[in-house]
């Protein structure tokens, strides 16, 4: 009893271990004595061991690794703390069903002690896993461990294979470091050392052709929560995002964020055509983040528009329902959309939030334009999904613009892991980030997701910088997942095939 406790705290302490390796901690060599961990968990256990190792393992990654979303639940749902941690208890065990799955198939299918079922079968399990998470029920693909690495040797793969390929990597890394310990032989790390040699040729390779510096100027409201959908507050939110921007009128595009104005847009057409009109005047053009209710179809949309000199000529102006226009498409769970409603808002304020009945746009959009240049938009927890990016970013798409509101998240880990995810898709798209959001983190970055500009936290402000557009295209941004979804295919079918061809070394223990 006493060795199992044991064992069920190993699992939780090395599955927390690797939560350091992430945003804002970004100790990202943590992630490999994490995965070691486990795989000294998993070596010689039955498949019933190894998936409640796995499952504690995932445990201990989700619960802290995700304690942020509680902030949301208490300060603004009106849920009393202890529920808050059960329900958050309850949303990461059902994400640790995943990389539990992938631990009981590899106790199950590959029990033999050979090289094969670390080097091969493991890592694909677990990418399998990684990706299924990431899919069922809208998905949640958040604390993969390729974020992590984002500042590290790895993150060259990204352009290649995306996020994902970097998680493959760490696996593999991992997988010879443990066959070392094993065998005690250090051919294997030839491995590493060989992804680490590509990672690095990728990163000295241009994948696009770069354009004249835009200036920009990304504005940080820092709007209370509590005010953001008060009607009383309108005028005066929308006054301050119009005071911090009336010193940057020099700027060729101004950003604000996610539902920067907080109202209908139908309601404020008569404003927003006299904004456009003022921003021509200065021959730059406005981004920002608004609500649309479309009466035709009784549909709310969460949108961004594109005002001002939109185009180099300038001939179009704003209209309502133009075209210039994002609507986001994936939807965060509860926040955006109550599955259930009926059953669920009557119970909590949380399932009643403000703004909690959006409908999805169209999956595939086209460019906001903005001073004739394109920009692929995606609004908050959508840039969590690479191949949902992917697709609306074409070869003449000139830059990445996110816009979001993580003031539901206050001073926690959540928006800091958030920004090591968006920084991750200009990587995978060698293009340069427009993050702005309304209390920070509103960050810009290069085509490699290396920040070049940063606004603090919680503090109105502008944030002013300099960046060349970029337009061409990277290898993931050509072909997706697929060659990476083959891939682990093939190795999953090679450990099948070498399963019985155990080494005289590994016999089973």
């Amino acid at each position: 009893m006493k060795s199992r406790l044991l064992i069920t705290l190993c699992a939780l302490f090395c599955g927390a271990l690797s939560v350091l390796a992430f945003a804002p901690f970004g100790y990202w060599p943590l992630v490999l004595p994490s995965l070691l961990g486990l795989y000294a968990l998993l070596d010689k256990a039955s498949p019933k061991q190894a998936a409640w190792r796995g499952f504690g393992y995932a445990m201990g990654m989700f619960l802290p690794g995700l304690w942020w979303i509680h902030v949301s639940m208490t300060y603004f749902g009106g849920i009393p703390l202890p529920v808050a941690f059960v329900l958050l208890a309850c949303l990461s065990a059902y994400l640790a069903l995943y990389p539990t799955l992938a631990c009981w198939a590899f106790a199950r299918f590959f029990y033999e002690r050979h090289w094969s079922r670390w080097l091969l079968a493991f890592p694909a399990l677990w990418l399998v896993a990684d990706w299924l998470r990431g899919s069922v029920m809208t998905g949640f693909p958040w604390l993969w461990f390729g974020y992590t690495q984002i500042d590290g040797p790895l993150k060259g793969l990204a352009p290649l294979l995306g996020v994902q390929a970097i998680t493959l990597a760490l696996l593999l890394t991992a997988s010879s470091l443990w066959l070392v310990w094993q065998s005690r032989r250090l051919i294997w790390l030839a491995l590493p050392t060989a992804l680490i040699a590509v990672a690095m040729l990728s990163m000295q390779h241009s994948w696009v052709s770069r354009g004249e510096p835009v200036k920009v100027a990304l504005v940080q409201g820092n709007i209370e929560q509590s005010l953001k959908w008060d009607p009383e507050a309108l005028v005066p939110t929308v006054r301050k995002y119009q005071d911090l921007s009336r010193a940057n009128q020099d700027a060729d595009i101004i950003i604000w964020p996610e539902s920067a104005i907080p109202a209908l847009e139908k309601e404020m057409v008569p404003y927003l055509e006299n904004l456009d009109k003022a921003m021509k005047v200065n021959d730059t053009a406005l981004i920002s983040g608004i609500i649309n209710f479309d009466m035709d179809e009784r549909r709310f949309y969460n949108v961004v528009l594109g005002m001002g000199l939109t185009d180099l000529d300038g001939k179009q102006s704003y209209h309502y329902q133009q075209a210039n226009r994002y609507n986001k498409v994936h939807l965060l769970p509860i926040g955006e959309y109550v599955p259930l409603g009926d059953l669920l808002r009557p119970i909590a304020p949380f399932f009643n939030l403000p703004m909690s009945d959006f409908s999805e746009g169209a999956p595939v959009q086209e460019n906001l334009l903005a001073k004739g240049l394109r920009l692929a938009t995606a609004i908050c927890y959508e840039i969590i999904f690479p191949e949902e990016v992917r697709r609306n970013v074409k070869a003449d798409t000139d830059f990445l613009l996110t816009v979001s509101n993580d003031a539901w998240f206050g001073k926690s880990i959540g928006p800091w892991q958030h920004m090591e995810i968006a920084r991750m898709r200009s990587l995978e798209l060698a293009r340069p980030l427009l993050r702005g959001t309304n209390t920070g983190i509103t960050v810009a970055t290069e085509v490699d997701g290396h920040i070049i500009g940063q606004l603090p936290q919680f503090e109105d402000g502008v944030l002013r910088v300099e960046v060349r557009p970029a337009r061409g295209m990277t290898p993931y941004q050509r072909l997706g997942s697929w060659p990476l979804y083959g891939l682990t295919a093939v190795l999953l079918l090679l450990a099948l095939w070498l399963r019985p061809r155990a080494h005289p070394w590994s016999e089973r223990g």
